[in-house]
This record gives structure tokens, sequence and C-alpha cells, in this order.
């Protein structure tokens, strides 16, 4: 991936956020991820809606795997917010704060990638990846005592078919794994975009090809509602 203007808009984006967050949350992590889940809950759903709505406008098929894997995103993010929602919870000013938040967010984000969805996968690649140095940072405060390894909530125990005994620090592996995935997978969307090829070039329009890139772009396994 060559760098450039949007890699650079990306990264100053991205250092831009962490920023308010380490300001506004600090090392208080359990309510930082309710904030920044309620967020990265909404690339995957506007990229995912977008796309969709220009299959239907082409009248074309191949968009498919694509818009599975972005709605897979959302969906799998905002089951990590359901899950820090019960760790963390969020007092009336937070909760006020995640839909400001959220409002303004959605908004700045559908403009960008309607202008610039590489850009903006890439965005999306830097926050991952951010997310990832946090529950990494979260999680070495649970393991040396510093925040105590509550229980894994029961919602998280059934989604990732984890043991009845789970704790938290469980939780944050899961999770952790899940940002990753999805840092690896918005890298390669920028990269499609980047190399200037059509969304129809790169997926197949067979019934059976759909089928098996649908079923690598899912996170996790859809085993608990929330």
């Amino acid at each position: 991936m060559k760098t450039g203007f949007s890699d650079t808009f990306a990264k100053t984006q991205t250092r831009f956020f962490r920023f308010l967050a380490d300001k506004f949350f600090a090392r208080r992590y359990s309510h930082r991820a309710v904030v920044l889940e309620t967020i990265a809950g909404v690339p995957g759903m506007v990229a995912g809606m977008w796309i969709h709505l220009k299959s239907l406008r082409q009248m074309r098929t191949g968009y498919g795997p694509m818009i599975r894997e972005l709605l897979a995103e959302a969906e799998n993010e905002r089951m990590h917010l359901m899950f820090f929602i019960e760790i963390a919870r969020p007092n009336i000013a937070e909760r006020w704060l995640i839909l400001a938040a959220q409002a303004i967010f959605w908004n700045y984000y559908f403009v960008l990638y309607v202008c610039a969805p590489k850009t903006a996968h890439l965005m999306v690649h830097y926050f991952e990846e951010e997310a990832v140095k946090s529950y990494t940072s979260y999680l070495q405060l649970v393991e040396s005592g510093a925040v105590q390894n509550v229980p894994a909530p029961a919602l998280a125990i059934e989604y990732y078919d984890l043991p009845p005994n789970a704790r938290l620090s469980d939780l944050i592996q899961c999770v952790r794994e899940d940002e990753m995935h999805h840092s690896t997978v918005n890298a390669r969307f920028a990269n499609i975009e980047e190399a200037g090829h059509s969304r129809r070039e790169l997926y197949p329009t067979s019934v059976s090809d759909c089928k098996v890139l649908a079923l690598q772009a899912r996170t996790t396994p859809e085993k608990a509602e929330g």
C-alpha cells in the first residue's frame, strides 16, 4: 500500500481521535471501549449500506460478499459495545457523549466514504490498529491486577462460546482478535481501491463462489442476539 495523501489523512484523523480518547478516558479502558465501540460500529454499516445501494442502482450482482463482510463488521462491533456496557455501566454524561459522537461520526464517515472510499478504509484500518493497542494495554492492566478480572458477561460467553467461568481477560483477547481481523480486511479494501479495480471484477458472481466468500467474511459465529 503506497503512502500518499490518503494515508497521511487517515493517520492524522486516527491520531486526532486517539488524542480525544486519551483526553476523555485516559486509562479507564472499559468506559473508553463503550464510546469507541459505538463509533466503531458505524463504518461497516455506512460502507455496507452504500455498496448495497450502488448494487441496486447499477442492477448488478457481485457485491454480496463485500456487503456481508462490512455488515458483519458492524454487527461484531455492536456486540462489543453490548459486552462492555455490562462491565462499565456508563453514566448519563457518557450516554450523551455516545449519542453525540455517533451522530457526528456517522455523517462525517458517510461523506468521506462516498468521496474517498480508499481513504475511509485506510482510516478504519488505522483505527483498528489503535484498538488492538488499547485492548493490549487493557489486558495488561487486568493481568497485572490493576483492574479487577471480573467474570465475562453471559452474552459474551454465549457469543464467543467461552467456558462458563470465562473472565474479563478472556473477553478482551477475543475482542482484540476481532479488531485485528477488521484491520486486515480494511487494509485489503484500501489496496483494492488503490489498484483501481472495480468491485465487480473483484467479487465473483457465481452462487457457489459468493457462498465461499461470505463464509470467509464472517468475523465470528452468530451465536447470540443482542
